[in-house]
């Protein structure tokens, strides 16, 4: 009888090993579908990084030279297997690497950069699982919709792929198609954040880093709605309706559900690529200043704002028929709305940086929930140095120098980030995300912090002020005396930008004189 039942035992564990064996070779069966998998990865990593923190750092003086350049390489360590344990549980920790990669100037370089790959390595589902998703939402097989369907995306991110198409009628439209197992993984993942982030607190109790379980816990379940990224995008395309350098792809409501999304097809180069723009005769400035232009006006005038600009979802291109530069704006997933409170705080708090009032500058940060930190809280918010926002951020470009002192001090004043980020509202969160993606724009296109961007935001800054003072009284005398306000200041400003332009033509006047005095023509 024993030796029949360790037979039979035998047998099925072959069985059993066998069609494990077949169905993980042939794409059916994946780890990554069993929790047990995810959950023992996710906190063997998290246990590992807490040691390596725990140990590396024990025996050196902290700040001295030898602790700065051990930190650094523990910060190294950490991030790459912090970016393997995203790669190999894909979907929300993707997602969620994502964001922590985008936060230039919040975290240590060593993440930020290790991290940014992220955007360029997200898993791609295979056509089986396309089709699967398309017939379950749609109730119909991809070549009974389309004539052509590529197998090959566009692009993969975290949740989802967008693949290229032509509609029976003759359209060609960009097809994004939900990841299949992202729904039900999402809630568990973002649970199992959530334990490990408590644990390495305890661990380590002056990081706070609860704030990112609570963003993604929030926003991960709209990103997860297609119909809502389509309602996104049409409310912002009717809302920015007055620039007309802007391009929203059309949604095609009648094929799209809450895992497929259908949109008109518009093609360009990323808003980074200097070279596609050089080719393509497009001026880097002029873009740059129109998607100042844009952010401006979605943060301070509507309080609508699409918080995932990375150069993935900007695409730049000469409007056909036209010839003029065109910004198309994609992925429309990602939404933060502004309470009004918070939008007109933060509308006096960069009044205030513009134009150097450092007392309102610390009664803004307050309101906004910086406390003490407030000078911090500034130099987060601009990227800029404390002796730079003391001396006027639009007064002088960022240097090298500079740039390099705020890298580092990322790394330095961690524990008092990870503070000021538990504390403000979690509205400044996604406006911190933004905020980064938009200056790694400008970074790549040589834009950054240029006079005319902060003049921009002071023009919208003025407008949502005065919209507001007249909402809020009846007096016909005093709507028109803050009118009046309003166009007086929008005027100093022209005139102030007209004199910086005036200026710049003279310098450049004088510079091609001395170089004509220095290198005469030949005879």
């Amino acid at each position: 009888m024993a030796r029949r039942a360790l037979r039979l035992a035998s047998w099925t564990s072959m069985a059993l090993a066998a069609s494990g064996f077949y169905l993980y070779s042939n794409k059916y069966l994946d780890p990554n579908d069993f929790g047990a998998v995810r959950v023992g990865r996710a906190v063997a990593t998290t246990a590992v990084i807490s040691y390596d923190y725990l140990t590396s750092l024990r025996s050196v003086p902290y700040g001295s030279e030898e602790y700065l350049q051990l930190r650094s390489k523990v910060h190294l360590r950490s991030a790459r297997r912090l970016c393997e344990l995203c790669c190999a549980n894909r979907g929300t920790f993707i997602k969620v690497g994502q964001h922590l990669g985008a936060l230039d100037y919040l975290l240590p370089e060593e993440y930020t950069s290790t991290l940014k790959v992220l955007h360029s390595q997200a898993p791609q589902s295979s056509m089986q699982d396309v089709r699967q998703v398309i017939r379950e939402d749609l109730g119909k097989e991809i070549h009974d919709l389309f004539v052509s369907f590529d197998d090959t995306p566009l692009g993969a991110a975290s949740l989802a792929q967008v693949h290229k198409a032509v509609l029976r009628d003759g359209r060609t439209v960009a097809v994004k198609v939900q990841h299949p197992k992202v729904q039900a993984q999402s809630s568990k993942d973002i649970l199992l954040m959530e334990v490990l982030v408590l644990a390495v607190k305890q661990l380590f109790p002056e990081f706070e880093f609860m704030w990112l379980v609570d963003e993604a816990k929030k926003n991960l379940p709209l990103e997860l709605d297609f119909l809502n990224e389509g309602r996104n995008a049409e409310k912002v395309a009717q809302m920015l309706k007055h620039f007309d350098f802007l391009k929203v792809p059309r949604i095609y409501w009648d094929l799209s559900t809450k895992r497929v999304l259908l949109m008109e097809f518009v093609d360009g180069g990323q808003v980074n690529d200097r070279d596609y723009m050089e080719r393509n005769k497009i001026d880097v400035n002029e873009i740059s200043r129109n998607l100042g232009k844009m952010y401006s006006e979605m943060i301070f005038v509507n309080g609508f704002v699409h918080c995932d600009p990375h150069p993935g979802n900007v695409l730049v291109r000469k409007r056909p028929g036209t010839g003029e530069a065109e910004i198309i704006l994609l992925d429309h997933g990602l939404y933060q709305v502004l309470t009004e409170e918070f939008r007109l705080d933060y509308c006096h708090l960069w009044q205030s940086l513009i134009w150097t009032d450092m007392k309102r500058v610390k009664k803004y940060s307050q309101r906004l929930g910086a406390g003490d930190l407030y000078p911090l809280f500034a130099c987060m918010l601009t990227a800029r140095s404390w002796d730079a926002v003391n001396r006027g951020i639009g007064q002088a470009p960022v240097t090298a120098t500079e740039d390099s002192e705020i890298r580092n001090n990322a790394a330095n004043y961690l524990p008092q980030i990870s503070q000021l980020l538990s504390h403000v509202p979690r509205q400044m969160l996604l406006i911190f995300k933004t905020n980064d993606l938009l200056r790694g724009i400008e970074a790549a296109l040589g834009t950054r912090a240029s006079a005319s961007s902060f003049l921009n935001m002071s023009r919208c800054c003025i407008r949502a002020l005065a919209a507001h003072k007249k909402r809020n009284t009846c007096s016909f005398f005093r709507r028109t005396q803050i009118s009046f306000s309003e166009t007086l200041s929008l005027w100093q400003i022209n005139l102030h930008e007209l004199v910086l332009r005036v200026k710049g033509l003279r310098l450049a006047s004088w510079v091609l004189a001395l170089l004509c005095w220095l290198l005469p023509a030949p005879h």
